[in-house]
């Protein structure tokens, strides 16, 4: 389900039994990115506690793992985000970055470029090699050739 103020770039995936709430504040997801099932991505509404709410930012090439929880954050440029993780409220994601799987990245934190993050609260355990850091863009467009079989088979 795809509600509210959200704009997604071109030959994103949203996979089944995901919930895109732009209700309270405006969601941008970038160009190939792949949103899997179960996820739940969500904003920080304004209010007297935080005038501005945080919206939620995707950048390019973003693969978002199984029922993972994205809130309010900043999610930079080729990204793997692993299953089931939780990035809070104004926390931010730089570019090049893989969150592991189970994941909590606490509000406000950011994970800068070229790292690893593993944990609940996540640290930051090594930087990338180059070959993860050329799965980013092999894994969105592996979702963006599953998306068009899927389309083309409807």
């Amino acid at each position: 389900m795809v509600i509210g103020d959200v704009e997604t770039g071109d030959d994103v995936s949203i996979w089944p039994m995901t919930v895109v709430r732009g209700d309270m504040h405006k969601i941008r997801i970038g160009h190939r990115c792949s949103i899997q099932d179960g996820s739940v991505l969500h904003i920080t509404h304004a209010s007297d506690y935080n005038p501005g709410g945080y919206p939620l930012t995707l950048g390019d090439d973003v693969t978002v793992g199984h029922k993972a929880l994205l809130h309010g954050c900043t999610i930079g440029n080729r990204v793997l985000v692993g299953m089931g993780c939780i990035i809070m409220d104004g926390a931010v994601v730089e570019d090049e970055v893989i969150v592991a799987a189970g994941c909590l990245v606490p509000p406000g934190k950011t994970l800068e470029s070229g790292h690893l993050y593993v944990g609940s609260p996540c640290k930051n355990a090594r930087a990338l090699t180059e070959k993860e850091r050329g799965f980013f863009k092999y894994t969105a467009a592996n979702y963006v050739r599953l998306k068009n079989e899927y389309l083309n088979d409807q």
